[in-house]
């Protein structure tokens, strides 16, 4: 008896096997923007590109202001509670990513070191340890845009940045819609700059230009794979 049952465990657990290894499931981001438009947007079209469920990213405005700490503390709310309006289910993200500029904000620092020191110490509902990641932009988010199409090699305000990438995407306007698809063509150009910039300085100098957009667009591109 015991040899006519050991097959049909055996067959049950090759079974089991193929099944997983048809289809892992991708991680399961959780994305909070400081702008309520343009980033979310810009985010939004590449996930509707390569076809990411929301029940794997989820992209959202921060609820509780514009400052990076208010950034923050919506991303860790949401995740420790869920959002029942959206359907969210408390601690169902493997990975938390605040997206937030540098411009004049006072809590940008503190947001910086504060994601640092919350990453890896939350858990989510499969019990592993979750990373929180902070994708920040000196002075703004137009500066990874602007890279798409020219080297930055000193430091510039905001304004500046924005005139610049007007030269480039002449009507550009923030809160408007359709720059994944207006830049993704110089994608490569663009990484190989921020890349470049991250090489020189990082987020927490604060005064140099720098973005860490080139590491989440890539996060999402290649999230699939």
């Amino acid at each position: 008896m015991g040899k006519d049952n050991q097959p049909k465990h055996r067959q049950a657990a090759r079974d089991l096997k193929r099944r997983a290894a048809v289809r892992q499931p991708y991680e399961r981001l959780l994305i909070v923007c400081e702008g309520e438009k343009t980033e979310p947007q810009y985010l939004c079209e590449i996930q509707r590109a390569y076809r990411l469920a929301t029940a794997h990213v989820q992209v959202l405005h921060s609820q509780f202001g514009t400052e990076p700490q208010q950034v923050l503390e919506y991303a860790l709310t949401v995740f420790k509670n869920g959002d029942r309006e959206r359907g969210l289910h408390p601690r169902e993200f493997d990975r938390i990513i605040v997206v937030f500029d540098r411009d004049e904000h006072k809590s940008y620092h503190a947001a910086l070191a504060q994601a640092a020191a919350q990453s890896g110490k939350l858990r989510n509902d499969n019990g592993v340890a979750v990373p929180v990641e902070a994708v920040a932009s000196v002075p703004c988010f137009e500066l990874w845009l602007l890279l798409h199409f020219e080297d930055v090699h000193a430091p510039l305000h905001r304004h500046e940045a924005l005139e610049r990438l007007k030269v480039h995407l002449p009507g550009y306007e923030k809160g408007g819609g359709g720059h994944w698809h207006a830049t993704q063509a110089r994608l490569d150009d663009a990484t190989a700059r921020a890349n470049h910039l991250a090489a020189l300085t990082n987020a927490f100098d604060g005064t140099q230009p720098y973005t860490a957009m080139h590491e989440l667009v890539s996060r999402l591109v290649h999230l699939k794979d």
